[in-house]
């Protein structure tokens, strides 16, 4: 399997009932307080008109020209002469596949021409050091659809950079026009080598554990995912996750799957036990894609796709048999709440940060998303940080974590639709109307809200910055 140096790698990417008890002013002042800066583009401009016809034998070869190429080396005339044949159809179908060409291409005269090509079938002529992201986010704003065959033409630019991820591109509930790569290899190394180098994120099987009095190491202030299953207590540091980025462990006898998204702030557990008849327990990876800037998770058994904010299958095996599975709560707080409040927990081994300490969300994507994420629900900012939970009914419904918090530290109830916030070991968690645990996890709004459409916000409009549904 074709495998990229690190350096090379990096150098390549580029409306609600009232709640009970509630007052409108500490949420408005703890979203003044909580704004991000705006980084994410909100006007797209008008969308270009869309053909239905078919592609033409001569589009089609043009394709195949580019989608059959070492993406990644000097392009020959070839290449020049199928983008302009793909630029004259003015189909802006077809800016779909030029976009996966030119997050692989490094060649200048190449991405030049790739960069002209976007601009006729658009209709717009894209400026920056990130063509590849202006024009992805306005092919999923104007909700561009894909050209006939799409996949297929997908698949050829992937798989020349990894063969690894064949398996995993094909049809199913997925939007594939919305994957694209996240600049690091697939993690396809097998169960239990979480010490394995790999040119890639590395998942951790069975992670050694210590006492909270052997964590020395980690500060009270550190940001930490706790969970809580049949009694059992378990602290994931944020600086171990952000290089793992995901876990598959065992607690309090349940197994789990712990995907860590930095793009989308968003830790979640998913029970990997109790599964239908024939199903093994699915060994959770990091596939290398992104899905609207949050990470693509895969089987490494069936090699079957999962919606990481869903924790359904939406390819493969499990796919097909429509395998989703059971969410378990996970409280973001601080090392020093949670071992205050469980002082018998375990905690992740220090060894497994691998001696780094990215902070992410405070460096890197502070501004806001670093990937495409098309339109934003516009009722907040994209990074405030949102409590998600499905109701009753399965309808989504966030809560916004700053508001959250205020009211509870005020002395207020949190409760909506037959769902109430408490606070937890220094952060929240959501209860059902008899107090069972929803299984919830904090996220980023940008994230939650393009992955429950229309949801329900608490509050539902408050602040200047937060606008009606």
């Amino acid at each position: 399997m074709f495998r990229y140096p690190l350096l090379l790698l990096c150098l390549l990417s580029a409306a609600l009932s009232p709640a009970i008890g509630y007052t409108e002013s500490s949420a408005t002042t703890a979203i003044a307080r909580a704004a991000l800066p705006r980084s994410q583009p909100t006007d797209f401009g008008e969308a270009p008109a869309v053909p239905a016809q078919p592609l033409s034998d001569r589009t089609k070869k043009a394709l195949t020209a580019i989608t059959g190429s070492r993406v990644t080396a000097l392009w020959g005339s070839r290449q020049f002469k199928a983008l302009e044949t793909i630029g004259k159809t003015r189909d802006a179908r077809l800016a779909w596949i030029v976009t996966d060409v030119m997050r692989f291409t490094a060649d200048r005269d190449a991405q030049r021409s790739l960069n002209d090509a976007l601009g006729r079938l658009l209709g717009v002529r894209l400026r920056g050091a990130d063509v590849w992201g202006a024009a992805v986010n306005r092919l999923i704003a104007w909700d561009i659809p894909a050209p006939p065959d799409y996949l297929r033409y997908k698949a050829a630019v992937y798989t020349r950079i990894s063969s690894s991820w064949a398996p995993l591109l094909q049809e199913g509930k997925i939007d594939w026009r919305h994957v694209s790569w996240g600049g690091v290899s697939i993690d396809d190394r097998p169960f239990g080598d979480t010490d394995l180098r790999c040119n890639c994120i590395p998942a951790a099987d069975n992670p050694a554990v210590t006492s909270a009095a052997a964590a020395g190491w980690l500060a009270d202030d550190a940001i930490v995912f706790g969970l809580s299953i049949n009694g059992e207590h378990r602290a994931y540091p944020r600086r171990i996750m952000e290089v793992r980025e995901m876990v598959n462990d065992t607690l309090g006898g349940r197994n789990l799957g712990i995907p860590y998204c930095t793009l989308c702030g968003s830790a979640q557990a998913w029970f990997t036990d109790q599964l239908p008849e024939g199903v093994e327990r699915p060994v959770l990876r990091t596939s290398g894609l992104l899905i609207r800037s949050n990470k693509v998770m895969y089987d490494l058994t069936t090699q079957s796709v999962f919606d990481t904010f869903t924790g359904r299958a939406v390819t493969g095996p499990l796919g097909s048999r429509g395998l989703q599975l059971a969410p378990a709560s996970v409280i973001t707080t601080t090392w020093g709440e949670w071992q205050q409040a469980h002082p018998d927990t375990t905690v992740l081994a220090e060894y497994l940060a691998l001696g780094r300490d990215f902070d992410f969300r405070n460096g890197r994507d502070a501004d806001g998303p670093i990937f495409p994420i098309g339109d934003l629900d516009p009722r907040l900012a994209a990074q405030e940080e949102v409590l998600g939970v499905l109701t009753a009914s399965g309808k989504p419904l966030a809560f916004h974590v700053p508001s959250v918090i205020a009211a509870l530290d005020a002395g207020e109830q949190v409760a909506t639709q037959g769902v109430q916030v408490v606070l937890e070991a220094g952060g929240v968690r959501a209860l059902g109307e008899d107090g069972q645990d929803l299984g919830t996890h904090q996220a980023f709004w940008f994230a939650w809200s393009q992955f429950h459409k229309g949801t329900a916000l608490w509050p539902a409009a408050v602040g200047s910055d937060i606008l009606p549904p």
